[in-house]
Order: structure tokens, then C-alpha cells, then sequence
């Protein structure tokens, strides 16, 4: 006993295991073993000190034979406390705090932490027990493919098999896809991220080059699309370190699995369409998810129910957009041309030969220039065609965009009715508009030149001629038609004379 307490004595002042077992002469594990009892007493030194050798031991036997029925009653909370330690925040300290404030005979904290880590072995949860609810989402590939058969040839198609894992509650989402492309991976990821209802704090994908540009153990390469789309989800992508099976364990067990819970149930059935096959996918998964964990009183759908649903961050009101990009210089008609479409869209004038990033998704095509982001459309896809901003065009270029039918039939009715005739005249005279658009221009110009009194009064004239033209208004402006007098001319009668034959004389010819 004398032993004992010069072991809680040194400990209490400071020392440590080793150097207790050098200054004493005794076995690690002795030391350890009585530190461990004496800190589960929850007395101090003083405390001991006092103590005489029967009481001491009496006191270090009971530590070591614990009550039965309150080991018991600790041992029936051990299931709660490994749900509850998944909450963001929640700590064993927390924990046993609370365990002591309704149970004040129960153990102290050293022996709490050590009842229970000894359960966590035994249950063999260790990987489980390290994950906080809302915090990570593993995904990865299955190793092992599915098959599709063609219904006319009967050749078989092999399928990629996505996988993700929510990390606390271990609720599984499983998908078919052609391939492991970056399109089909992103909409796999979505997926998954659809079917939980919520939003991780960070996703966990393998170092595929859909995800990974360029694998490193410290800084890895983001694909820009996926790091894209982790921006429009607001949540962190976290590859897996190479080589490091570790970092991805969850999603690894998670695959096996599959193998046991959906691939063998669907070995012997055949699938014509990948729809079929995903429906059966499906079915099975949901079988799993609601299937209790083994030693366990609840499912993943239970578990992701009770502690990590409301723990995920909402989704975004939008799908993501897969996003492409091009390059290219502003042309001097203020117009990029995207490929793809064959089509051009404006951008503001002063960027003319400046050089450009256009990113474009299913919907919008947005132009940059730098950091700036200088344009913004709605796609089309109309071969050959234009999308404009007006305000994108210089002043006399949007002059030119402006013109149209209704245009200048406005503008006409500002200078008179004459001139509105005669311009919807021209214009009607034209197979297409467009061919007359620079005779009203040259017609109406003439209003600051002349005055709108008198472009009106040549236009008059014309409409008089029947003539529908830039060059008979202009004529008539040139050689002043238009201010003679509207009084009509004294009309004079030829003379009669024998060489005037009159047209009774052409009568016999008819």
C-alpha cells in the first residue's frame, strides 16, 4: 500500500509514467494500472494520504470490481452515446457530464471513457465512431461493373457504378452511369446530393481525373468544373490522398457492401435499358438503407433521420450547369463567334480586340474579359445568327442595329404624311425591306439638310409622279420641283391647217 501511495503521489506531482517506474524500481503496467484507479476515485492526494493501508485497499479493490448493475446501466447507454457523439459539437466530456448530473453514483470520467472504448473495440466501430453528422460525403467508383444487353444482337455493355456515403449516419446512394466522365460523374454526385435532401460540409472523391486534374499528397488539382460545382452546392472538395486507402475507407466497406446487397441479388437478371437496370438499383438500395446495422438496434435511414438530416446544408434552388469554356478576340464588329453553335454574341465595343473567355452551359453563354465579367445572353442555337445588346454597339453601329420597317415609318411621320407615304411606299416596293432600308436613310436625311417642310412638299411631288424613289425625291429637291406653284399651266390649242389630219382621218385603219 505504502507502494500505491508513493505511486499517486508522484503522479500528482507531475510525473510521468515512465519516470515513476524509474525512480520506484516497478512495472510499467503497475503504475499505469493503479494511476488509472486512482484517477477513477475522484479523490486527491490528500485524499489517499490519509487513508490507511485497510482503507486504501478496500477503496483500490472496489475501483477494480466495479458495481455490476451500474456497469450494466452504463453499458445499455453506450448505443446513444455513439448516435449523439455524431452531432456537431458533442464531446464525451458532454457527455459524461450529463451522464453524472442524473446518475451522481456512476463512474467518474476515466472510467466512463474507459468502459466505453472498450465497447467501440469490441463492436469493431472505430471508422464509424470519427465521422460528425453533416460533415463529409464519400464517393467513389465500384471496382466491379454491371452489365446491359442489347435486345437485338445480345452483346453485353459494361456499366460504371457510382457510390456515395454521408459519413455519420452511413446512408448509400448507388447509380449506373455509361461511364466515369466528368459529365456523368458531376450528375452523379448531384444525384446523390438530391436523394439525401441536403448538402455536406465537404465531399471526398478519389483522385479520378474527373475530380483531380493532378493528384498530390498536399495541394491536389481540382478539376475547374468540379470545383465549380462544389461552389454552386456551397461545400468543400477534399480529394482522398493518393495510395492512402484510409482516407477513403467508408465509401470502400460501402462498396462491398453493394456487392453483397445489390449485385448478387441482380446476377441472374438481364437489362436491356440502363433506366432498368438504375429502377433495380433503386429498389435493392432502399432495402439496404433500411436494413439495421449489424449489433445495432436501428438502420442508416434511421440514423440519418434521427441525427444527420437536419445537420446537411439546404440545396441551392438550381441544378448545377455543367460549364464549357472558349477563347477567342473581339472581332471589330463587336461580336464573338462560339463555335460550337455557330452562332455570335455582342459584347460592349471599347473591348474590341481584347482577348476573351466566353463560358457557356445548356442555358447562358457569359463573356469575360480578365476578372470582368463584360456580357451576358441567353443561348441560341440559330446557325449563323446574332444575339445583340443594343448598348452593346457604338453609336453608329447601333444606329444601323435599330433599322427596321417600323423604324422608318416612324421616323417619317416626324417629318410629314407625305413622306411617311412615300417611305412605306419604298419600303413595300422591295421583296425584302431590308433593300430599302438605305433609300429611306438617304430620303430622310434630307430633313436636316432642307427642313421637314420641305422634304414633305418634295415627297408631295413624288407621290404626284407615282415615282417611289431616293433619286426622284432627291431631283426634286435639287432642281426646286418642289416650290413651284400648285396653280395649273394655261394649255394652248394647236392651230387648224391642212396638215393636221385629225383623228377622224386614222378611222379606216381600225
Amino acid at each position: 500500500m505504502l507502494q500505491i501511495k508513493k505511486i499517486i503521489q508522484l503522479h500528482c506531482e507531475g510525473n510521468g509514467y515512465r519516470e515513476i517506474t524509474n525512480l520506484l524500481g516497478t512495472s510499467r503496467k503497475t503504475v499505469t494500472k493503479y494511476v488509472l484507479l486512482f484517477k477513477s476515485t475522484g479523490l486527491s492526494y490528500a485524499d489517499v494520504k490519509c487513508l490507511t493501508e485497510e482503507e486504501l485497499n478496500t477503496l483500490m479493490a472496489k475501483q477494480e470490481k466495479p458495481n455490476e448493475n451500474r456497469l450494466e446501466m452504463l453499458q445499455d447507454m453506450f448505443s446513444d452515446i455513439e448516435k449523439e457523439l455524431k452531432r456537431t459539437g458533442v464531446t464525451k466530456q458532454l457527455l459524461w457530464s450529463e451522464y453524472k448530473v442524473e446518475n451522481p453514483d456512476g463512474y467518474n470520467y476515466t472510467q466512463y471513457c474507459h468502459y466505453y472504448n472498450q465497447w467501440v473495440k469490441a463492436k469493431d466501430v472505430t471508422m464509424h465512431f470519427e465521422h460528425k453528422a453533416g460533415d463529409k460525403m464519400f464517393v467513389d467508383y465500384a471496382g466491379n461493373k454491371l452489365t446491359l444487353t442489347d435486345k437485338n444482337t445480345g452483346e453485353t455493355q459494361e456499366v460504371e457504378v457510382f457510390v456515395g456515403i454521408l459519413g455519420a449516419s452511413q446512408l448509400t446512394y448507388v447509380e449506373a452511369f455509361y461511364s466515369q466522365q466528368k459529365e456523368e460523374f458531376i450528375a452523379a454526385v448531384e444525384n446523390s446530393l438530391h436523394y439525401f435532401g441536403g448538402v455536406p460540409s465537404a465531399i471526398v472523391p478519389d483522385n479520378l481525373k474527373s475530380a483531380v486534374t493532378k493528384a498530390d499528397k498536399y495541394e491536389p488539382d481540382l478539376n475547374r468544373t468540379f470545383a465549380d460545382f462544389g461552389i454552386h452546392y456551397n461545400t468543400t472538395i477534399l480529394p482522398a490522398r493518393s495510395r492512402k486507402p484510409k482516407d477513403k475507407a467508408l465509401v470502400e466497406k460501402a462498396v462491398k457492401d453493394i456487392y453483397t446487397r445489390i449485385y448478387a441479388p441482380l446476377r441472374n437478371n438481364v437489362f436491356f435499358t440502363l433506366k432498368e437496370l438504375n429502377e433495380a438499383i433503386a429498389e435493392l438500395l432502399e432495402k439496404h438503407n433500411n436494413t439495421k446495422f449489424q449489433n445495432r438496434e436501428y438502420s442508416r435511414q434511421e440514423l440519418f433521420n434521427q441525427i444527420e438530416e437536419t445537420a446537411l446544408k439546404p440545396l441551392p434552388t438550381m441544378r448545377y450547369e455543367l460549364k464549357h469554356y472558349a477563347f477567342g478576340t473581339v472581332p471589330k464588329n463587336c461580336h464573338v463567334w462560339l463555335g460550337c453553335d455557330k452562332h455570335y454574341y455582342s459584347v460592349p465595343f471599347r473591348y474590341m480586340g481584347k482577348k476573351i473567355k466566353i463560358e457557356y452551359t445548356r442555358t447562358k453563354v457569359v463573356v469575360f474579359c480578365g476578372m470582368e465579367r463584360i456580357a451576358f445572353h441567353n443561348r441560341t442555337y440559330m446557325k449563323y445568327g446574332y444575339t445583340t445588346v443594343a448598348e452593346h454597339l457604338p453609336s453608329q453601329h447601333r444606329f444601323v442595329y435599330e433599322w427596321s420597317p417600323e423604324w422608318f415609318i416612324s421616323w417619317a411621320a416626324t417629318v410629314g404624311s407625305e413622306t411617311e407615304r412615300v417611305i412605306q411606299k419604298i419600303l413595300e416596293s422591295k421583296t425584302h425591306p431590308e433593300q430599302a432600308y438605305k433609300s429611306c436613310v438617304g430620303i430622310l436625311s434630307y430633313g436636316k439638310k432642307v427642313g421637314y417642310k420641305r422634304l414633305n412638299e418634295a415627297c408631295r411631288r413624288a407621290d404626284e409622279f407615282g415615282s417611289y424613289s431616293y433619286r426622284t425625291v432627291k431631283n426634286i429637291l435639287t432642281k426646286n420641283y418642289d416650290a413651284l406653284s400648285n396653280e395649273p399651266q394655261n394649255q394652248y390649242k394647236l392651230p387648224m391647217h391642212d396638215n393636221i389630219r385629225g383623228a377622224d382621218y386614222y378611222n379606216h385603219y381600225n
